[in-house]
């Protein structure tokens, strides 16, 4: 292995043990807000604001999973996986849908937003289609 790919192997692990230092700490972000959000009086009740935080939160710990996830296949094959960055993508507009308030938004907007959605669902159904065993 030349100096440049264990340049670039070190990289890849030091990416992967700060994401699983976010991820960990996001996970007891997570766990604090929801905990102190339930024993906040009247007492094990979240309301809609904290709902859309908790799950933007949930959210966003999944789109380090898969970031984690997608570091450690670039160690183990040496390339970037595409499906799997075009899934990060999805993940992170979903949780973009999931905290937008609707009320504050103007159509050209969730317009743009349909747009990304169709646009990174087809590259991933183009390149799951690519990737697809061919019968015979």
């Amino acid at each position: 292995m030349d100096i440049f790919g264990k340049v670039e192997r070190g990289i890849a692990i030091m990416l992967l043990v700060l994401m699983g230092i976010v991820v960990i700490s996001g996970t007891l972000e997570v766990a604090y807000i929801v905990l102190t959000d339930l024993f906040k009086p009247p007492g094990f009740f979240l309301g809609v604001e904290d709902l859309f935080d908790a799950f933007g939160l949930f959210l966003m710990v999944l789109i380090g999973l898969e970031l984690m996830s997608s570091i450690k296949m670039y160690l183990d094959d040496s390339v970037i996986h595409a499906e799997m960055m075009f899934l990060v993508a999805l993940t992170a507009v979903a949780r973009k849908v999931v905290i937008l308030d609707a009320k504050a938004i103007d159509a050209m907007t969730v317009f743009a937003i349909a747009a990304l959605v169709i646009a990174l669902s087809g590259g991933y159904y183009f390149i799951k289609k690519t990737n697809a065993p061919r019968p015979g």
